[in-house]
């Protein structure tokens, strides 16, 4: 093979290869739950899947408030078991070409010179819209107590960091706690779906201002990852079920009123 033919297969080769890598697909399974009347005319919740397919690049996930510590030992306790696979998850998405927000609130001065944390403050500035209506009907579960299932009583700002397990590319990621920079980042990137995960469900994952509430109130294609995140919630509160299924039933909520529920492992898989 002569030199121009050897460039020119090398050439088709990398434009190839970066066309596919721009291309890149999340085939994901979406959940969510809408009243309807069953076969006999009675009202019942049923659960609706459907395939999905997400462009990675029109993609970000937001990790929400995955602190190194929290003041209720449960929720600490949770956390790091759930750390080493949503970094697994991260990773992976990551590869595929999916932006990553990091989002542990209030431990700015941590990351006051980490380069991911300049390139939130950077990003030009957006101006968001306006929220939409939405209907928000109250949680299942009462965490007016805190909602440690450990006994400590609330609270003090245990947290400094993001839990140290889930790593941070400097030269990809973003680090904010605020709305307004992340909007603008999400903009900047051109990011149409936001997939959030981290804790706790019923609390800052929906509150946040760059949480589900929020987004979904701005029009973002927004789900969560049901199998990485948790509830604050003590049995001993009303509806008095497992603090397990005081999570299930928030995430039940979230897909009849919010936004459809994903599971990690199509992050970990789905792409093609």
């Amino acid at each position: 093979m002569n030199p121009r033919t050897a460039l020119g297969a090398i050439s088709i080769f990398v434009a190839v290869a970066t066309c596919c890598a721009a291309a890149a697909e999340l085939q994901i399974t979406q959940r969510t739950q809408v009243l309807k009347p069953d076969a006999t005319g009675h009202n019942q919740w049923q659960v609706i899947s459907s395939q999905k397919s997400l462009r990675a690049e029109d993609t970000a996930i937001i990790i929400c408030d995955m602190w190194d510590k929290h003041w209720s030992r449960g929720a600490s306790e949770r956390v790091a078991v759930m750390a080493p696979r949503m970094n697994a998850v991260v990773k992976a998405a990551r590869a595929k070409g999916v932006t990553i927000i990091h989002c542990p609130s209030e431990t700015m001065a941590f990351y006051k010179d980490h380069a991911a944390r300049k390139r939130m403050i950077e990003a030009p500035q957006t101006e968001m819209p306006k929220e939409r209506a939405h209907d928000d009907p109250p949680q299942p579960i009462d965490a007016s107590d805190g909602g440690s299932d450990t006994g400590e009583a609330p609270w003090f700002r245990a947290w400094t960091r993001q839990h140290p397990a889930i790593e941070i590319d400097g030269q990809k990621d973003g680090i904010s706690d605020d709305g307004q920079e992340v909007w603008n980042f999400v903009k900047q990137k051109n990011v149409k779906n936001l997939i959030v995960m981290g804790v706790h469900t019923n609390m800052c994952v929906l509150h946040r201002p760059f949480a589900i509430k929020t987004m979904v109130r701005r029009g973002m294609n927004v789900f969560l990852v049901r199998d990485l995140t948790d509830a604050m919630y003590n049995p001993a509160r009303p509806p008095y079920v497992s603090h397990a299924e005081g999570t299930r039933l928030v995430i039940e909520y979230i897909e009849k009123f919010w936004c459809p529920t994903i599971t990690s492992e199509a992050l970990l898989k789905g792409g093609s």
